[in-house]
């Protein structure tokens, strides 16, 4: 006869039943698998490494600007420039480091995470400070933007301009609006401005990291080769060209420290950075090792093509050796590192603007919680992609594209403004905050050493940044008076 059991487990649970015991089993490894897709601070799991924290940094650093550098160099002279380039470098890596140590407060490792410099600042300052820091690293994000238009832009206008030369000779008067570019710019970062978040940006920066790479050593090896061929210029230790005035050296000198410290500070977008790392090693550890790699990566690149490109032209260096005034053969070679400009540039685009994107969206999301409007997100499918659209930030992130288009359609000489911008900002984001901070989280004493070598180096900098300001307003006013709003050619 057969017999039926009925199993029963009695525990300290409480079940009575194997099913139910099975269900809570299954029931709480999902939880668990759940939690395990969670970070620390309740937002999903980030992913970022050293690599694509490096990415990132040679993404904003090593841009267009590098391309300019001979110039500079070209006003400096051999020993100024080159020191200026390696002081830079270090000073950068020194306060990017000191930052890093900011983003979890009190403790670097387990404290809260700060997810913008600015919250950084409120939470280690205190006061108004974090408004000031605020306004100052959003005005200069947001003419980045300007000035990453206005520069793409250029290159596809030099690309148009070396055919001409090509076909025409270089005497031919080879004159494009930039505007059109201007304009189809706007309307493809429009779309690439609905991705999500910073977090979702790696292969992006990786692409322009790439790319950046590329045009950079195309302007090295047209400069080695003229130099090479025996074609390189007279160059100078102390810079600038015999026919200048005292004065106008001062200026152009002053306008070169400036453009070499601002090539290299990204530090307003640190913090954005390090908040994409994974949680294990310590996100300060891993970001350390990235600004070294950014850093010693950015360094090696700057010295090449300042020195590459001021040993080929000399005195007569142009402000970009990849544009229209600089080389012009081989000319498919030339095309293609302003193809390769105008790829990174789309990608440094947005690099710049997602900050600006996420301080915004979460001070609206904090201010109207319930509103559907700002806060419900709609999935979308285009084919195999998978897609969230939301309504405020597809209205809103457009908005911002669009201005920044149109700004830089009317005022073409916003490079001259936004090295005014980046000037005054120097100082603040790369020095000053990141000093104070580092002195009230460790808590360091008047008149230690310590304090005197941090406050000397606020006190130098400063200097540094007024000086250059001062050379910025100075170019500012010779381009206004040629200012005609919407009718600039090259």
């Amino acid at each position: 006869m057969a017999m039926k059991y009925e199993l029963t487990i009695i525990g300290k649970d409480g079940f009575n039943n194997i099913e139910e015991l099975f269900l809570r089993m299954v029931e709480s490894q999902v939880v668990e698998n759940e939690g395990s897709l969670l970070d620390d601070d309740g937002k999903s799991k980030r992913t970022g490494t050293v690599w694509t924290a490096s990415a990132h940094i040679i993404t904003t650093v090593v841009g267009a600007g590098v391309l300019s550098l001979a110039w500079a160099m070209a006003q400096l002279g051999w020993i100024i420039g080159i020191f200026s380039i390696l002081l830079f470098a270090c000073v950068t890596l020194y306060t990017s480091n000191l930052l890093a140590d900011c983003y979890r407060s009190p403790d670097p490792v387990t404290g809260k995470r700060n997810y913008t410099y600015m919250e950084v600042v409120k939470t280690i300052l205190g006061g108004k400070m974090y408004v000031l820091c605020g306004v100052v690293q959003y005005s200069v994000l947001a003419g980045a933007a300007i000035g990453y238009t206005i520069t793409t832009s250029k290159s596809v206008v030099a690309i148009q301009k070396i055919y001409c030369f090509h076909k025409k000779g270089t005497d031919a008067p080879c004159r494009f609006s930039n505007n059109p570019y201007m304009i189809g710019l706007g309307i493809f970062e429009i779309f690439l401005s609905q991705i999500p978040n910073f977090h979702k940006l790696s292969w992006l920066s990786i692409l322009a990291a790439i790319m950046s790479f590329g045009y950079a050593f195309i302007g090295i090896g047209l400069s080695l080769a003229t130099i090479i061929q025996g074609k390189g210029k007279i160059t100078y230790l102390i810079g600038g060209s015999k026919g200048q005035s005292s004065v106008d050296k001062m200026w152009s000198m002053l306008i070169s420290l400036g453009n070499v410290a601002l090539a290299g500070a990204y530090i307003q977008i640190a913090i954005d950075i390090q908040d994409t790392l994974k949680q294990t090693p310590p996100e300060n550890k891993v970001m350390k090792m990235a600004n070294k790699i950014g850093i010693l990566t950015m360094t090696i690149i700057f010295l090449l093509c300042a020195c590459s490109g001021y040993a080929a032209f000399g005195s007569d260096t142009p402000g970009s050796i990849l544009m229209s005034s600089g080389f012009k053969e081989p000319y498919w070679l030339i095309d293609t590192g302003n193809i390769f400009i105008v790829v990174h540039l789309l990608g440094a685009y947005q690099v710049v603007v997602q900050p600006i994107f996420r301080i915004v969206e979460i001070l609206v999301s904090q201010r109207w919680p319930s509103s559907s409007f700002i806060t419900r997100e709609y999935p979308m499918r285009i084919g195999k992609i998978k897609l969230c659209i939301n309504f405020f930030r597809l209205v809103w992130r457009t908005m911002f594209v669009v201005m920044v288009t149109v700004l830089a359609m009317a005022m073409p000489f916003f490079n001259e403004m936004l090295a005014l911008l980046g000037a005054l900002s120097f100082w603040p984001l790369v020095i000053y905050f990141p000093v104070e901070m580092v002195i009230a989280k460790q808590n360091i004493k008047k008149r230690t050493i310590q304090w005197f070598w941090l406050q000397t180096l606020n006190l130098v900098f400063m200097l540094v940044s007024l000086g250059a300001a001062c050379a910025a307003v100075y170019g500012l006013n010779q381009a206004v008076r040629k200012y005609k709003p919407f009718m600039y050619k090259e």
